[in-house]
């Protein structure tokens, strides 16, 4: 199943995509929380679809599409989580995985407008896969656990200012990773039984030239050992969203411009949907 919130910033709708077409589902809950997804949510939604009860939304072309979630109570990051990445970062890959947060208030649509923050000079991009918990998880006994608590999956851009994040951060990333709309998360959260999320395509382009294409199978710790990794050394809430890793080819590898006003950015996972960017001055 596929879930997104239609509408205005702060009046999204909440919905499911079903052959091509958008259904209201209001009438279960006024909107894709957390308290949603951890009370059997998608499976109420999936029946009312499959019995007719849900109304079409019929101008659903015209609406504005948001994140699918409601800005969560976490967004949490994994860095450098692909081997050619990390050495294009100038670094080994890591033994354990590096763990750093973004600020809640950064969750965007996938295709909103996002502003360069001001004193920019290195805003980088980076495709990723989102995970979207479903379940409280909490000392997980092993990756194996780690499914039962995910309600699906989401494309992320992790957008960062590398300067801010290496250069003038004190040792913490995430003052180079929550400047407003630094998290472009959509179209859709796409439930586990519909993507193969062991192997799924991740690309990017921007101005319409190619810059990253990799596989979520060169991921260097997987989306379960993540989870139950994480689940060891905090609690993680339904609806809580977790950013994976992004591969080689971001500005960071020196290969390619940083992004300026006027720039546009596209990323695509397989299954998951295409997001496009346009940056604007702050």
């Amino acid at each position: 199943m596929k879930l997104a919130r239609l509408g205005a910033l702060g009046a999204e709708r909440p919905a499911v995509l079903h052959e091509g077409a958008y259904y209201d589902i209001g009438a279960l809950t006024p909107d894709i929380t957390g308290e949603f997804l951890a009370g059997d949510g998608i499976a109420r939604a999936a029946e009312a679809l499959a019995s007719g009860r849900l109304p079409l939304i019929e101008d659903a072309e015209t609406l504005r599409i948001g994140a699918p979630i409601v800005r969560p109570s976490a967004i949490i990051c994994i860095g450098m989580n692909y081997s050619a990445h990390a050495a294009e970062s100038g670094s080994a890959p890591p033994a354990v995985p590096i763990m750093f947060l973004k600020t809640p208030n950064t969750l965007g649509g996938p295709n909103d407008d996002v502003p360069i923050p001001r004193n920019s000079s290195k805003t980088d991009w980076e495709v990723e896969l989102g995970v979207v918990i479903g379940e409280r998880a909490s000392y997980l006994d092993s990756p194996a656990d780690s499914i039962r608590h995910i309600a699906g999956f989401v494309t992320t851009n992790d957008l960062s200012e590398r300067e801010f994040q290496l250069e003038i951060s004190g040792g913490q990333w995430s003052k180079g990773k929550s400047a407003a709309g630094f998290s472009p998360t959509g179209p859709w959260l796409v439930t586990p039984d519909e993507v193969d999320y062991r192997d799924l395509r991740l690309r990017s382009w921007v101005n319409g030239e190619p810059r990253q294409d990799s596989s979520t199978g060169g991921l260097i710790f997987d989306v379960d050992y993540i989870i139950w990794h994480l689940s060891q050394f905090l609690v993680l809430e339904p609806g809580d969203l977790v950013m994976t890793g992004t591969p080689e080819g971001v500005a960071l590898s020196g290969r390619f411009p940083y992004l300026r006003a006027g720039d546009v950015c596209e990323i695509e996972i397989d299954g998951l949907g295409r997001q496009r960017q346009s940056f604007v001055p702050a």
